[in-house]
């Protein structure tokens, strides 16, 4: 099947897309009601394809997507509803090289792009950056924008493979509204509710939510999420809005580590087994609150400050990650515990504006942001020692570690004869980091012509870390003082500041063709010090990229092909030898001078060939591999390719309503999606090993012995397909998704723990009423 589909894209994929939107009907009026008079509402207005394209919020600058020299891909909620995704890896099926790296024991999914994780640093709600430690609701989304290649102008300390942005339904003065039951396998349903609407002349409101409450094609493991979605629109002059909104979500769920592993294999084990202790439980709660003002001066000059406040708390307890498995499946069940928490503050100032100079153009985007995170992670230590049946060899009980549980066998293990009982836990450390951020950038796009157009722009960023630390005193070893009672040691600022320069060039022989060409610089703070003990500077990465994008027909047939190179030349890796020239083993002593180098083509194209049909597909070819290595302990082999990277990834996928006739309102489609094959684990490494004089060997050459420590776990790719069909009538619709429908089985791996099995064949059922 995979290579059939897999021939399909190559035919297709002569061209991609650069920007895929629809808006629903909630959300399409606010922009024109406030240009027009205070509270003066439009009337119904039929939205077709011939219409110039929505901005992409997560360009900030206005650029429209043929002017700006990177890739763009935009998921509205209209392909959200008909896909019917629950999560946002669902909806990141239709954003072609984006892909899920690991599912992290079901408590966040990791997205990686251009051979990036995107989690730490690249993920977005509104504009402002979110901990990516929960896994969002996308009911509440009205679109999903993928800004590919390097952000760092816009964004700051982000990774180059671009960033992903989530935004949240706005209000409409507009009335409408609609309610929906999801239903589905193992147990699974979903409510939710969307209002909208005036609430004055120049007050507009939405409010949307959800209650999920499912099980799992895992055994034991559920789910049950609770979110809500309100927010404000003041239209406070025909020139000045501002929007408020909040969000709330919190989420019960099961930490599910997965299967097991042996070495490099995966055991061969039902996808359904689950070897958590019965009482393992999870808990997130985030919420956020924002304020936007847009003020317009004139049709030429735009202000816009916003301002954010997110929280995010997690808890999780249960036996831990299955590793150390044996060749006959028996496994020590240790125990995990912890808690972290965050609430990150920002606000964004920035300009808009154009103006002339003689016959050029200039398009200016300009502005500052600061944002400041406070992070806390506790760490658990549990406090007995456990007797299990095992005996030691004079038929004494064996007593384990007090982090580990008992010992079961994957091939046999019987859940109802599992030990039950909650082990305690104390708090032994409390880490608190406190991050601020700053940045200024300015940013011109010059029409020297309206054929030849220069993007240039440079951002100056300053980060500021510090790490304050509580531990627990014990005495005797039992704890005395519990750590947040202890007296603190602060660490030392970690200080980080660079410029991130851009610049691009458009070629637009007609509009509806763009030739463009770019380099953008990123970079990443590095932990460790140098052999003389000073902080390590941040490692500045390179971007290339060049590309065609075409747009026929005012979207009716668009494309874009693009190639890359991502260069990190200073890569941080152990350093060689320590400040007196012997050699070194410590890897906290570090030295610039590694590299990496992610090189790869994406081909999007988008058709409307009949009025209600919908055609999309992609392929994406991405190579990157460790290009020089010190050869150090610990330090990573050359030309490996970084682990969690496919070097193929494609989807394709078709939607089609009939417009008319007696089968008007009958709805059906499908989506493909190839990831290709891949690592898990860890990238291998070079291992010093230290050789002793013997008589045998009076004199070792030189004292070490290099090996390589072969950490990676091969993993083959594999193809899913998802059919859904439907039908519209009058106000009420009815939808039905069957997913994975060849019942493909494969793996998401998190270094060599979090072995999850992708989801089986499952059925979605959707019913909708619309005001």
């Amino acid at each position: 099947m995979k290579y059939i589909l897999l021939f399909t894209f190559s035919i297709i994929s002569l061209a991609a897309y650069s920007q895929q939107y629809t808006s629903n009907d909630g959300g399409s009026a606010i922009h024109d009601t406030v240009k027009n008079k205070k509270g003066e509402i439009l009337n119904e207005v039929l939205i077709t394809t011939n219409r110039e394209p929505k901005p992409v919020t997560a360009v900030r600058s206005g650029l429209k997507p043929m002017d700006n020299p990177q890739s763009i891909q935009v998921i509205g909620s209209d392909v959200i509803e008909q896909q019917q995704a629950i999560r946002l890896s669902e909806v990141i099926k239709n954003a072609n090289g984006v892909y899920v790296g690991s599912a992290r024991g079901g408590a966040q999914e990791s997205f990686f792009s251009r051979g990036y994780d995107m989690s730490a640093n690249n993920m977005f709600k509104n504009g402002f950056r979110y901990n990516a430690g929960s896994i969002p609701d996308v009911s509440g989304l009205e679109k999903v924008e993928f800004l590919k290649g390097g952000s760092a102008l816009l964004f700051g300390n982000v990774a180059p493979g671009g960033i992903l942005n989530l935004v949240t339904k706005t209000p409409s003065f507009k009335k409408g509204g609609e309610i929906a039951m999801q239903m589905g396998s193992y147990a699974f349903y979903k409510p939710s509710f969307d209002f909208y609407g005036p609430l004055s002349k120049s007050i507009a409101f939405r409010i949307n939510g959800s209650y999920e409450n499912s099980e799992s094609f895992r055994d034991v493991v559920k789910n049950e999420r609770l979110y809500v979605n309100p927010s404000l629109l003041f239209a406070v002059s025909p020139k000045t809005q501002i929007n408020v909104q909040g969000d709330y979500l919190t989420a019960d769920w099961t930490p599910d580590f997965g299967t097991g592993i042996v070495g490099k294999k995966i055991l061969d084990i039902p996808r359904s087994e689950f070897f958590g202790s019965l009482w393992s439980n999870g808990n997130t709660k985030s919420a956020s609150a924002s304020a936007l003002l847009n003020h317009d001066f004139n049709k030429n000059w735009k202000l816009n400050f916003n301002s954010s406040f997110q929280t995010y708390d997690r808890t999780q307890k249960s036996t831990a990650q299955l590793s150390t498995v044996t060749e006959n499946g028996d496994w020590n069940r240790g125990l995990t515990q912890n808690k972290n928490l965050e609430q990150i503050l920002g606000d964004q100032l920035s300009l808009q504006g154009t103006f002339n100079t003689g016959a050029v153009k200039h398009q200016i985007f300009t502005g500052a942001d600061w944002e400041n995170s406070f992070a806390t992670a506790y760490t658990y230590a549990f406090n007995e020692k456990f007797l299990v049946t095992a005996t030691n060899p004079d038929g004494s009980p064996k007593t384990y570690d007090p982090s580990i549980y008992d010992k079961i066998n994957l091939y046999d293990f019987d859940p109802s004869t599992q030990r039950n009982d909650i082990p305690n836990a104390r708090a032994t450390q409390i880490a608190k980091t406190e991050t601020n951020r700053f940045g200024v950038y300015f940013q011109d796009l010059i029409s020297i012509t309206e054929k030849l157009k220069v993007l240039a722009g440079i951002r100056w960023s300053w980060q500021e870390a510090e790490v304050t630390t509580y531990k627990e005193i014990l005495t005797a070893g039992v704890q005395t003082t519990a750590p947040e009672k202890t007296t603190p040691v602060v660490g030392a600022k970690k200080l980080d500041n660079a410029f991130s320069p851009k610049v691009g060039l458009i070629f637009q022989s007609i509009k509806e063709i763009s030739l463009f060409g770019s380099y953008s610089s990123s970079f990443t703070p590095n932990t460790g010090t140098t052999v003389d003990l000073q902080p390590i500077e941040s490692s500045i990465i390179d971007q290339y990229e060049a590309g065609i994008k075409t747009d026929f027909l005012n979207g009716l047939l668009s494309a874009n092909v693009t190639v890359y190179q991502i260069t990190n030349s200073n890569l941080a890796q152990t350093a060689p030898n320590k400040a007196d020239g012997s050699l070194n083993t410590d890897t906290t002593l570090k030295i610039l001078g590694g590299s990496t180098k992610s090189k790869g083509i994406e081909i999007d194209v988008t058709a409307k060939p009949l009025d209600g049909l919908a055609v999309s597909a992609g392929y994406s070819y991405n190579d990157m591999r460790y290009t020089n290595t010190s050869g150090t302990n610990g330090s990573f082999v050359e030309g490996d390719r970084v682990a969690r990277t496919p070097r193929n990834t494609a989807n394709l996928s078709f939607f089609y309503k009939v417009p008319e006739g007696m089968l008007k309102g009958i709805t059906f489609g499908a989506i493909g999606n190839y990831i290709g094959d891949r690592l898990g684990g860890w990238n291998d490494d070079y291992q010093w090993t230290a050789v002793k004089p013997t008589p045998a060997i009076p004199k070792p050459d030189p004292a070490y012995i290099v090996t390589i420590r072969d950490r990676d776990i091969p993993l083959e790719g594999y193809t899913t397909i998802d059919v859904s069909a439907g039908y519209e009538w009058r106000r009420f619709s009815i939808l039905c998704k069957l997913s994975n429908i060849t019942n493909e089985l494969n793996y998401t791996v998190h270094e060599n723990y979090s072995v999850n099995p992708i989801a089986p064949r499952q059925i979605l059922t959707s019913l909708r009423y619309k005001f």
